[in-house]
């Protein structure tokens, strides 16, 4: 009997475990697939863009706010650049160059200066989602954080982006940012 009860109480164990897990998963990016507009990333990403947004820590607190300025191209391989120029509220300032390169199951492969090894973009409908482990200057000393970057396009013109910064599975901040095509005319 006792026996029956152990294992009982693993099994339960296990499937509380398992619940607590899914309820931590994020939102496939699948789950886009049917939104429009849809978001062709050659398209968006080309041309001058601004971004604007803000880094919250962990608690919530809003800790800086950001500028940024992008020149986005692609050359005749197909292969885009992302050359962004960040303007911290304290004055800070810092360039990020993206490199994307389409892979044939229609994801980028996305490499950065600061990001210690490319990353997928995944994309359906007017969604990108991406993860990746960025390295930042914490009080002097590089500190690597993965993010999860969700990107939603919501007009021709703009895109809204939610990431989540974590640091051995815990939240440690986030950023939220609204990034427009300059549109000629």
């Amino acid at each position: 009997m006792q026996i029956a009860s152990s294992v009982y109480q693993r099994y339960l164990l296990l499937l509380g475990l398992l619940a607590g897990l899914a309820g931590c998963s994020s939102a496939d990016v699948a789950s886009h697939a049917a939104n429009q507009p849809k978001l062709v990333i050659e398209d968006f990403f080309s041309g001058k863009l601004t971004a604007h947004g803000i880094v919250k820590n962990r608690s919530g607190e809003l800790i800086r706010y950001f500028n940024v300025v992008i020149d986005a191209s692609w050359d005749e391989q197909g292969v885009g650049t992302l050359d962004e120029h960040f303007v911290f509220d304290d004055g800070e300032k810092q360039q990020r160059i993206w490199t994307l390169v389409r892979q044939s199951d229609g994801s980028f492969l996305a490499s950065a200066n600061d990001v210690s090894q490319a990353a997928t973009m995944r994309l359906a409908g007017n969604a990108l989602f991406m993860d990746y482990v960025l390295t930042l200057d914490y009080k002097g000393s590089p500190m690597d954080v993965v993010v999860e970057d969700k990107m939603y396009l919501v007009n021709p013109a703009t895109i809204v982006n939610e990431s989540v910064m974590k640091k051995f599975g815990f939240k440690v901040g986030s950023v939220s940012l609204v990034i427009q095509k300059q549109v000629l005319g």
